[in-house]
C-alpha cells in the first residue's frame, strides 16, 4: 500500500468545524453527494470519442430571451459589478477613439475581477444569468445580433457525451469540489477543515495506479492468448500425418519442417511461462491498487460523503485559467473579455462548444491515431485530456499541463482552447502540437534533445540554423503536416516529413492512401515495412 494512503487511513482526519463564509459567498459551504460534480470516467478501453448525433436543442433557452438578464447577472455582485456597470456605460457611450480604448481597457480588468467573484460561487451552483455569463461571456444578450443570440441559446446545456471537454462553470465547480485537482504547478495547500479534499486527491491517484494496472493486465492477458494461439496451431501441424505408401494403417513420420516445429514450440512454452508469471506480479499490483481504493472510499464515506467547497483552490484556478486565456490570444490579439457583435466573427463551425469540439478531435484522432495516447510500461494508453474552454477570442489553443506529475500512468493532461477563434481546427490542432511535444519531452527527460520525436526535430532545427521558438515552429509544422501532408500536399522538409512519418503516424488508411499518390511516400511506407520486417520499429 502506498505509504502516504496508509497513514493517511490509520490517521484521525475527522474535519475541524469550519468558520461561517456564508454571509460572504451566500452559498452552502458543503456539497451533498447528488450536488457533487461528476468527473469524465477514464476508459482505458475506449478506442474513439462517441459520434455527436446532437449539437443543438429543439428548443431555445428562455435566459437569453429575458429582458432582466443584466440585472439578473450582475446583482449580488457588490461593487464588482457597480465598477463593470459605470465603466461600460462610459464605453458604449463615448464617441472620441481614444477614450473608448481608454475605457476599453479599464473594462478589461474590472470585467475580470467582477468574473473571479463569480466562479468562486460556482461549486455552490448558479442561477443561469450568472451560469452563461461565465460560460460564453455573455454579459448582456443584446449585445450580440438576434441570429447569434438563438445560436447560443439552442447549445446542448449538459456533457450528455461524458467526455472530459469543461465550460468555465463547470470546471470551477469540479475543483471547488475536489473532483479535479488544480491546474497550477504548485499543489494547493490542503487545510485541516477539508480533509475531504485531501481524500479525494489520494483516491484519483490511487484510481490511476489501479487503472494502469488493468491496462497491463490486459496486455499481458492479450499476448498470453496470442502465444497460446500459436501454440494450437503448431500442434495441429505437428500431429497432421498422413498414411505411409502401401502400409495404410501406419501414419507417417514427422517431416523436417514438423521437426523444426518442436524447437519453435519450445521457445512459445518458455515465452508462455515468462507471460503468465508477468501477469501474476501485475496481478497483486492490481489488488493491491484496488484495496487501497476500496479503503480511500470508505474513508471518504465515513466522513460523511460530504465535500467542503474549497474557495481557495477556485481563486487559484481562476488565476490560471486567466493566465490560459492570455496565452490563447496573444500579445497581439483581441484581450476585450465580453462577447459582443462588435468582434463575434465566427462561423458556426468555428464556435468552440463542446459538441464541436468533441467532433473536431475525433477528426484529429483519425488522422493521427496516437494523439491522445500516452505509454505506461510499454504500453500505449489513449487518454483523452481535459479541455477547458475559455469564452475568449484567442486563435491558439495551449498545452497547460502533459499529465499529473503525481499520476504519469493514466492521469489526463491539460488543454485551453479559445471558444472564439477564427478558424477552430487549427486552434484544436495546436493544442494537440503543444500536448505531443510536451509529453515526448517528458517521456525523453534529460535526454529530450537527443531522442524521441523531440530530439530528432531539435537536431534538425540547429543543423538548418533556424531561428526563433523552437516548440512554435514544431507547432507550425505539426499543422502543416495534418492539413496538407495527409493530403498528400507536400510542404515539410523532407527530413521533417521523415520525422513526423516515424514518430507521429498517420493512420494505416491514410499512409495507404498517400502511398499510391507520391514516390516520396511510397519510399516511406516501404521503411515502415523493413522496420517491421526487422523488429525494429
Amino acid at each position: 500500500m502506498d505509504p502516504e494512503i496508509a497513514a493517511l487511513l490509520g490517521a484521525d482526519t475527522k474535519p475541524q468545524a469550519a468558520p461561517d463564509f456564508s454571509s460572504l459567498f451566500d452559498e452552502p459551504l458543503e456539497l451533498d453527494e447528488a450536488d457533487r460534480p461528476e468527473e469524465a470516467e477514464l476508459d482505458l478501453n475506449a478506442e474513439s470519442f462517441p459520434e455527436v448525433t446532437k449539437r443543438f436543442e429543439d428548443k431555445p433557452l428562455p435566459v437569453f430571451s429575458d429582458p432582466n438578464y443584466y440585472k439578473a447577472a450582475m446583482s449580488g455582485e457588490g461593487d464588482r459589478a457597480q465598477r463593470v456597470h459605470t465603466i461600460l456605460q462610459k464605453y458604449l457611450n463615448t464617441r472620441d477613439p481614444k477614450d473608448r480604448s481608454v475605457y476599453r481597457q479599464q473594462l478589461t480588468t474590472v470585467y475580470w475581477d467582477f468574473l473571479a467573484n463569480i466562479a468562486r460561487k460556482a461549486p455552490g451552483g448558479l442561477a443561469d444569468h450568472k451560469k452563461y455569463l461565465l460560460r460564453f461571456n455573455i454579459l448582456h444578450p443584446t449585445f450580440l445580433n438576434p441570429p447569434d443570440r438563438d445560436f447560443f441559446a439552442r447549445l446542448v446545456v449538459n456533457n450528455e457525451l461524458n467526455q472530459p471537454v469543461y465550460y468555465l462553470d463547470e470546471w470551477f465547480k469540479a475543483i471547488g469540489a475536489g473532483v479535479i485537482r488544480n491546474s497550477a504547478t504548485d499543489e494547493v495547500r490542503i487545510t485541516k477543515t477539508n480533509a475531504q479534499t485531501k481524500l479525494q486527491q489520494l483516491l484519483e491517484k490511487a484510481t490511476g495506479k489501479k487503472d494502469g494496472a488493468r491496462s497491463l493486465l490486459r496486455a499481458k492477458d492479450e499476448e498470453r492468448g496470442s502465444l497460446e494461439r500459436v501454440l494450437r496451431e503448431r500442434i495441429k501441424d505437428i500431429t497432421e500425418h498422413f498414411p505411409i505408401d502401401g502400409l495404410a494403417d501406419v501414419n507417417s513420420c514427422y517431416n523436417d519442417m514438423q521437426r523444426k516445429i518442436f524447437a519453435e514450440i519450445q521457445e512459445i512454452l518458455k515465452g508462455l511461462l515468462k507471460t503468465d508469471h508477468e501477469l501474476e506480479v501485475f496481478l497483486k499490483d492490481f489488488y493491491q491498487a484496488e484495496a487501497d481504493v476500496k479503503g480511500l472510499v470508505a474513508k471518504i464515506e465515513e466522513e460523511g460523503g460530504v465535500v467542503q467547497v474549497d474557495i481557495k483552490a477556485v481563486d487559484t484556478e481562476f488565476d490560471t485559467v486567466r493566465q490560459m486565456a492570455k496565452m490563447t490570444i496573444g500579445r497581439q490579439g483581441n484581450h476585450f473579455p465580453v462577447l459582443s457583435a462588435e468582434y463575434f466573427r465566427c462561423t458556426p463551425g468555428d464556435v468552440g462548444f463542446r459538441e464541436n469540439v468533441i467532433a473536431i478531435m475525433s477528426k484529429i484522432e483519425s488522422i493521427d491515431p496516437e494523439a491522445f495516447c500516452r505509454s505506461y510500461k510499454n504500453r500505449l494508453n489513449r487518454i483523452v485530456p481535459y479541455v477547458v474552454l475559455i469564452p475568449c477570442y484567442g486563435d491558439t489553443g495551449v498545452c497547460w499541463e502533459p499529465f499529473d506529475r503525481f499520476n504519469r500512468a493514466t492521469s489526463r493532461g491539460r488543454i485551453a482552447l479559445p471558444m472564439y477563434p477564427k478558424n477552430l481546427l487549427i486552434a484544436l490542432l495546436s493544442a494537440v502540437a503543444d500536448l505531443r511535444w510536451q509529453v515526448a519531452k517528458e517521456k525523453a527527460s534529460y535526454y529530450w534533445m537527443e531522442e524521441g520525436l523531440t530530439g530528432n526535430y531539435y537536431q534538425w532545427f540547429q543543423k538548418m540554423k533556424l531561428k526563433g521558438d523552437l516548440k512554435e515552429a514544431f507547432i507550425g509544422d505539426y499543422i502543416t503536416w495534418m492539413t496538407k501532408e495527409s493530403d498528400a500536399i507536400q510542404k515539410l522538409d523532407k527530413e521533417v516529413r521523415g520525422i513526423f512519418w516515424r514518430h507521429i503516424p498517420f493512420s494505416k488508411a491514410i499512409k495507404e492512401k498517400l502511398r499510391d499518390r507520391s514516390y516520396t511516400y511510397q519510399e516511406l511506407y516501404q521503411r515502415d515495412v523493413n522496420r517491421a520486417m526487422s523488429d525494429g520499429y
